[in-house]
């Protein structure tokens, strides 16, 4: 069987963010693989180490430092990459269809992909990938296992969490407490050099992004700056409750 990967790079945490031009300026700040999609490749490594054959492909639209991402999936021990290497930015609803496209082309069985993406804090990329294809979906995964055809495992809901079973293909969603990502070893980084990379052009997707992206803007409040008297504790509390609640409006 296959496996897809899904991996987009963003901003590293501990970076700070930068407007210019009305848009972010990343161009000389250090981008890393995406959390929520690391989860998806250590999930792949996983499945394949618990006795499952299968070949793990990482895939990743954007620029050319995309590459870099990649390199860091292929050094945690995926198999194989494909970049579709495009400067324009696409919207998750365009980026579903260049992934099913793909997996069409790998006949590809399973699709994992982050849950909730760093930068934009959108849901939909998985949801819309599996519409595309007719595959079920299970979304905020927390645990995993596969034997034959069949997964199992548990996912995230309101209440707690439920358990699922399906046939695949299907599209899972990843998220934190799923599994620890490893970190790649010098041997694999060096192996990973010598791994296959393949580029391919957004245009032969036929994709046409519905959403324009105008403009990027640094959220920036002004601070209150009141202090209270700390000398009685009860008034100090009683004004702190009130501020919260009638000015801040933070507490009911």
């Amino acid at each position: 069987m296959r496996i897809l990967t899904f991996i987009r790079q963003v901003l590293d945490a501990e970076e700070s963010v930068h407007v210019s031009n009305n848009a972010v300026a990343l161009e000389n700040s250090k981008l890393v693989m995406d959390t929520m999609d690391e989860y998806g490749v250590e999930e792949a490594l996983r499945l394949r180490e618990s006795g499952v054959e299968a070949e793990i492909i990482a895939v990743a639209v954007g620029s050319a430092r995309v590459q870099e991402a990649l390199r860091t999936a292929l050094a945690m021990g995926v198999d194989r990459a494909i970049h579709v290497e495009t400067d324009v930015r696409l919207d998750a609803i365009a980026l579903s269809k260049v992934l099913a496209q793909i997996a069409q082309q790998e006949e590809a069985t399973l699709i994992l992909s982050g849950g909730q993406q760093a930068d934009w804090d959108s849901h939909a990329l998985g949801a819309a990938t599996a519409e595309r294809l007719h595959w079920p979906q299970v979304t905020w995964t927390s645990a995993l296992e596969l034997k034959g055809t069949t997964l199992t495992g548990k996912h995230d809901v309101d209440d707690g969490s439920e358990s699922f079973t399906l046939e695949l293909p299907a599209v899972i969603t990843t998220q934190q407490g799923l599994n620890e990502p490893r970190y790649p070893t010098l041997p694999n980084i060096m192996k990973s050099k010598k791994k296959e990379l393949r580029k391919e052009s957004l245009e032969q997707f036929n994709v046409t992004p519905k959403l324009k992206f105008v403009s990027a803007e640094i959220q920036v409040k002004d601070r209150v700056n009141k202090i209270l008297d700390g000398k009685d504790v009860p008034a100090a509390a009683s004004q702190l409750v009130n501020l919260l609640r009638n000015e801040a409006r933070v507490i009911a």
